[in-house]
């Protein structure tokens, strides 16, 4: 018992000698957690390489369609109307399910400023 009681006060003294530190901001209950650096060149390098891959699939689908003819034109209305997401998820399909890219770039060609561009390469070709 006296051995309890011994641990117990030196427990209480050395909790004692612990310095306190006032909060330097009100606490919350939930720690924020800092904000993540951004990427500089890695994502450009992501960017770069998934919109090369895109304009691949994209000049596949084009050249489907307009056989016998320079699709490089038409492919830059696609990408420059589609979204980087839209460019990653034709990437991806492309790769694996030929189909459903064909789809994803008919969606991008039917906006009004893609069929546009469409319309102005057709004209001068």
């Amino acid at each position: 018992m006296r051995l309890i009681l011994s641990l117990g006060a030196a427990s209480l003294i050395l909790a004692g000698c612990v310095a306190r530190v006032p909060p330097s901001q009100p606490s919350s209950p939930i720690p924020t957690p800092a904000p993540a650096p951004a990427p500089s060149q890695p994502s450009t390098t992501l960017d770069s390489s998934t919109r090369a891959v895109a304009r691949d699939v994209v000049n596949r689908e084009m050249a489907k369609r307009l056989p016998g003819r320079n699709v490089a034109p038409y492919t830059d209305c696609v990408i420059n109307n589609a979204s980087m997401a839209e460019l990653s998820d034709i990437a991806s399909r492309g790769v694996n399910d030929s189909g459903s890219a064909a789809s994803s770039v008919a969606t991008i060609v039917q906006r009004p400023a893609a069929s546009q561009c469409v319309a102005k390469v057709a004209a001068t070709a």
